[in-house]
């Protein structure tokens, strides 16, 4: 998975920070092919009256899908925390429908009496 950062207000993207962000979605990095892409963008309000004044935003890129999350915190990591968590869920999600719309076919393919050559039960 390839991932692409970016920055609004002023956040220095330091490369501390890129290792955090790459340990963070190391296990979406795993449930997710080579080819996915993950844009992460880190914003600060400059709005003082804003309590939780970091926002991180990530954009996902699968086959055929594109998956988001947003979350805002008072600290940059946390923040990032919940949205990887977040994206956790959705692919966990992703990954389920696809796997029970697969078995639904095959089982579908051998009440009707068509199994594919080759595959046997």
């Amino acid at each position: 998975m390839q991932i692409e950062i970016k920055s609004r207000n002023g956040i220095a993207i330091t490369d501390e920070l890129r290792a955090h962000a790459a340990r963070r979605f190391e296990k979406i990095d795993r449930m997710v092919s080579d080819l996915a892409r993950l844009e992460l963008e880190l914003m600060d309000e400059s709005n003082p009256a804003i309590a939780n004044h970091f926002c991180v935003d990530a954009t996902l890129y699968v086959k055929g899908k594109t998956l988001r999350a947003s979350d805002s915190s008072f600290d940059l990591k946390h923040a990032m925390h919940e949205v990887s968590d977040e994206l956790a869920r959705q692919v966990d999600k992703l990954s389920a429908k696809r796997r029970a719309r697969r078995t639904a076919h095959k089982q579908s393919a051998k009440q009707m009496g068509m199994e594919q050559p080759g595959m046997s039960a």
